[in-house]
């Protein structure tokens, strides 16, 4: 399987980074092609321009000058995602990432009232992020994040798309050995895909 992993964290030496390099390990041991992004060190743009936005429903031209990202994007037969949750949400770099590459005529298309799924190519979403809140606050906010991408994300790929979440709560009280068992985990569900 093709797998399209985008990193977002702006420190190398993090526990997303170490998800990153643990996940690509799992994969390509399994024999999947691993192609991977890593937004903060390319320095990825992440703010939609006026240009852009201009042009953003015209399927003719809001590819400009993203063309290698959309070719990612359709190459890829599964996505995932390793990413810290902030402020109960993806980081903006990462949210930049879907406003400016994931545009008409490449992930959807409009339809009538709602829009409808392009990027059938993509069978399986993966994401690995780490929260400082406890599970049940998660839960009692609704989980945004897990929403977002489990409810609309996958959505925009083909007809039961898998969703496979491995996430670490309360990380900003967890040790080395806590981190570690979370790895491990990441690595085991990594290993099965």
């Amino acid at each position: 399987m093709r797998v399209l992993l985008v990193h977002c964290h702006p420190r190398a030496d993090s526990l997303s980074a170490a998800a990153r390099d643990v996940a690509v390990q799992a994969l390509t041991a399994r024999g999947h092609e691993v192609e991977s992004r890593d937004l903060y060190a390319e320095g990825f743009d992440p703010a939609l321009s006026a240009a852009e936005r201009g042009v953003y429903n015209d399927e003719t031209r809001n590819r400009q000058g993203i063309e290698d990202e959309v070719a990612q994007l359709q190459r890829a037969e599964a996505l995932l995602l390793v990413y810290p949750t902030w402020w109960y949400g993806m980081p903006a770099m990462l949210k930049g990432w879907f406003d400016r590459i994931w545009v008409p005529g490449v992930t959807f298309t409009f339809g009538d009232g709602a829009i409808q799924p392009a990027l059938t190519n993509i069978r399986r979403i993966g994401v690995v992020t780490t929260y400082g809140s406890p599970l049940w606050l998660l839960l009692f906010l609704g989980w945004p994040d897990r929403r977002v991408i489990g409810g609309g994300i996958r959505r925009l790929c083909a007809p039961g798309c898998r969703l496979d979440w491995m996430f670490l709560t309360r990380m900003d009280q967890r040790g080395r050995a806590d981190c570690a068992r979370f790895l491990e985990r990441v690595r085991a569900r990594l290993s099965a895909w």
